[in-house]
């Protein structure tokens, strides 16, 4: 994961949610995503 940019993270945990991923998946891009301190706010998902 720390090999992502945050812009890459971003955009693949908008697809993730999209495709409905596996669940397990989609808390290690959460996880990712506060570790960096960045949020998704609802509308952008």
């Amino acid at each position: 994961m720390k090999s992502l940019s945050d812009s890459d993270l971003i955009k693949a945990y908008i697809q993730a949610k999209k495709l409905e991923l596996d669940p397990k998946f989609n808390q290690q891009l959460e996880a990712e995503l506060q570790r960096r301190s960045i949020s998704i706010h609802p509308d952008e998902t």
